[in-house]
């Protein structure tokens, strides 16, 4: 099928393609979390064990990760996202099948753990190569809004669906739908051709071919990142903000099922709309300020002040989230949650590339959630174990204290690097 990529709207197209492919993403990812107790129940598991189960998913995702980005920058980035949905659709469709723990294993942390990793770098450089400085951040913001309503509608659907027919049919019903837009994505979505140094700016509008600059060695790549001091901050911060965001999504529903007596749906539904809501309105309007900001005098730097200020403010919301015993002071904290963590996820790319070369855009981005994934997954883990011992709600709330250390890692970087680093690439 012959797509005109030099068509104004296509690199909306492109956004919306991957919006949908995004969408799909999240809602097999968190349909585990959200039937969870169910499963625990089929599986008389621990709240250790099923951490654990969370925890080896984003293990193989972020082991997955920086191969998926080595390969997106060499071959073609839009033939491995159609591959990445048709393969993590798959284990989710069959994951509804899983009759033991090592099934689980099998399908839901190393199938779409790899299904999923191979999406993760890619789908950045593709909408990096599509827009510009003018109109990047916005992109990035608009398509980050899928994460958003992909959970909560999972939230709510996945234990409705729980509740009326069992657990398997949310993976049967999500994984179903991922396949069959996989067709779609794979005749409409096209790479775009770099041609020079940065690809938002100057490159043409043809169909992507094997090489048009010379791609970087997975080593020597791996080494230029971390030679970019405002990188290696911004690896610390995403670290924190995964860690903190796996413990929540992993442990909530639950936590608000047990705490408040809630039914699995209510559950899912509560736990997901209010934080994913909120973030949905704080997305749109960071990814405008972030623009703005980076149009100012101050640069591309003010995006790192606004990351900061957003993991500052949502600090203590998630003390809230944890330790009130008022179900409408723990709702309204989620949507704080989600409001200023939208502060985050509004620049983390744009920044990102601000200091990066072109070339490594899918790497760059394999290497920030390998490590982001490989560390933030201990934290289902972690929680679990204080589960066992303690209970959720202190685990919940030590979160916080990850997110001020990652917020104090972006502010060093705007004091202290990301000038020197942003005028090395151009």
């Amino acid at each position: 099928m012959t797509v005109n990529t030099e068509k104004p709207f296509y690199k909306w197209e492109v956004v919306l393609l991957l919006w949908v492919a995004f969408f799909l993403n999240q809602a097999d990812r968190q349909a585990f979390n959200i039937v969870l107790p169910q499963i625990q129940q089929h599986l008389g598991a621990s709240d250790s064990t099923m951490g654990l189960i969370s925890t080896l998913f984003n293990v193989f995702y972020a082991i997955t990760v920086p191969f998926a980005g080595y390969y997106a920058d060499r071959l073609s980035r839009s033939r491995q996202i159609w591959i990445s949905v048709l393969i993590f659709s798959t284990a989710t469709l069959l994951t509804g099948f899983s009759g033991g723990i090592f099934a689980f294993v099998l399908f839901r942390c190393f199938g779409m753990g790899v299904g999923q990793g191979m999406f993760g770098p890619t789908y950045t450089g593709i909408i990096a190569s599509y827009h510009d400085s003018r109109t990047r951040a916005r992109a990035m913001s608009i398509h980050q809004t899928s994460y958003y309503l992909g959970v909560i509608t999972c939230g709510f659907l996945a234990g409705w669906l729980a509740e009326k027919l069992g657990w398997q049919y949310s993976f049967f019903v999500f994984g179903g739908l991922g396949i069959v837009f996989t067709a779609i994505i794979a005749l409409r979505l096209k790479d775009r051709k770099v041609v020079s140094g940065k690809a938002g700016d100057d490159a043409s509008g043809a169909d992507f071919q094997k090489t048009t600059v010379s791609a970087p060695s997975l080593p020597s790549a791996i080494a230029a990142i971390f030679k970019v001091p405002t990188a290696v901050c911004m690896l610390i911060a995403y670290c924190g903000l995964i860690f903190g965001l796996n413990g929540y999504l992993t442990w909530m529903p639950k936590y608000l099922k047990e705490t408040f007596d809630l039914s699995l749906s209510s559950a899912g539904f509560h736990s997901m709309f209010w934080t994913h809501a909120a973030a949905f309105v704080g997305v749109l309007a960071a990814g405008a300020i972030s623009d703005r900001m980076a149009a100012s005098k101050g640069g591309g730097r003010n995006r790192l002040l606004l990351q900061a200020a957003g993991l500052l403010l949502a600090s203590p919301c998630i003390v809230l989230m944890g330790m009130s015993g008022s179900f409408g002071i723990v709702c309204a904290a989620l949507a704080g949650f989600g409001f200023f963590r939208a502060f985050f996820d509004a620049g983390t790319y744009a920044v990102l590339y601000d200091v990066i070369e072109s070339k490594y855009y899918s790497l760059s981005s394999a290497v920030l959630i390998l490590f982001g994934f490989g560390i933030g997954s201990l934290a289902p883990w972690i929680l679990g174990m204080i589960s066992d011992s303690f209970g959720l709600s202190g685990g919940i709330a030590s979160l916080a204290a990850v997110w001020v250390v990652a917020s104090i890692a972006l502010l060093v970087a705007r004091m202290a690097f990301f000038d020197k680093d942003a005028k090395k690439i151009q």
